[in-house]
């Protein structure tokens, strides 16, 4: 069972049988993050005579996959292009965290994992804050004792709030807002989880980019954003490679994620692609679980462009 060290600050709640499995919500409990509060949301499995940290695929009679035994975060994994990665990571036998300042619809992915036979564990996080991603890496390190793998796909890019005209348009306070979220989220949470993956010597970090920084399509503020994601990317493939940790980035098309939006705007893009549909956020999911992979350990600072051919380089 997943234990908070810090000193609770409400209640637990139920407890419910899915499938053979014990998954307990607990709601407003964690570390003090000044005047946030760190939430945690764990399935937890049955006693395993491995110490409690869970036990393999095979005992659970789960067929052996790409990504087997291995702790990937995945930011901004409740919903979306981040969602699609949680869920088929779980497919392929990882136990996977989903950090995300959406409390209700992270619970809501980590139960279809659990009731799939999968393992998740859910740490609200706010990755533009320094303590909140220190909190996010310790929680995986608690609970399941490594970290294999980070995904850093939180993003700030929706309307009303990112503005879409020009640059006099957009207002200082909007561009830091964007940065914080788009810039130093990434920076922050790679930041958190490194240490702890030179220890081990392996480690697996990508870093989700956008097609727009090879088009320029897009808002000044979200491009410049995105093009310093794939910076920060190959410098940190630099730094990290003498010890075992690649560094990738994967950029999206504009990808279908929000069923509520008007889905005109993503059949729009449709012409300009090789491959004449919209993109799904499962479009992208091969290219996460190729880069979480052995299949990739030789395979560093580099952005996979997964567009349907909109982009070609």
């Amino acid at each position: 069972m997943y234990r908070v060290r810090a000193q609770a600050q409400g209640a637990r709640g139920a407890i419910a049988d899915k499938g053979g499995r014990r998954i307990r919500w607990r709601a407003a409990a964690g570390f003090p993050i000044g005047r946030r509060a760190l939430r945690i949301i764990g399935a937890v499995d049955p006693p395993q005579a491995d110490g409690g940290r869970g036990s393999t695929s095979a005992q659970r009679g789960i067929p052996m996959g790409k990504l087997d035994e291995r702790v990937i975060i995945v930011t901004g994994g409740a919903q979306g292009i981040g969602r699609a990665f949680a869920m088929r990571f779980a497919e392929e036998g990882a136990r996977v965290v989903i950090a995300d300042v959406n409390g209700p619809a992270s619970e809501r992915t980590a139960a279809e994992i659990g009731e799939a036979g999968g393992e998740a564990l859910v740490v609200v996080t706010d990755v533009s804050d320094a303590d909140s991603t220190e909190a996010m890496a310790r929680a995986a390190v608690e609970k399941w004792g490594r970290i294999d793998g980070l995904v850093n796909n939180a993003a700030y890019f929706q309307r009303p709030q990112v503005t879409v005209g020009s640059v006099e348009q957009i207002t200082p306070e909007e561009w830091d807002s964007v940065m914080a979220v788009n810039v130093r989220g990434p920076f922050l949470c790679c930041r958190a989880v490194l240490p702890h993956m030179k220890e081990r010597g392996y480690g697996k970090i990508v870093n989700v980019s956008s097609g727009t920084f090879f088009s320029g399509r897009s808002t000044t503020q979200y491009v410049a954003s995105k093009g310093a994601v794939i910076g920060m990317t190959r410098t940190l493939a630099r730094e990290a490679g003498d010890f075992g940790v690649t560094v990738n980035s994967i950029a999206p098309g504009s990808t279908a994620s929000d069923p509520e939006r008007d889905q005109s705007r993503y059949e729009g893009r449709v012409p300009d692609r090789a491959i004449k549909r919209v993109e799904r956020p499962e479009d992208l999911a091969g290219a996460g679980v190729f880069l979480m992979s052995s299949d990739s350990d030789f395979m560093t600072g580099q952005t996979m462009i997964v567009d349907g051919g909109a982009a070609l380089n």
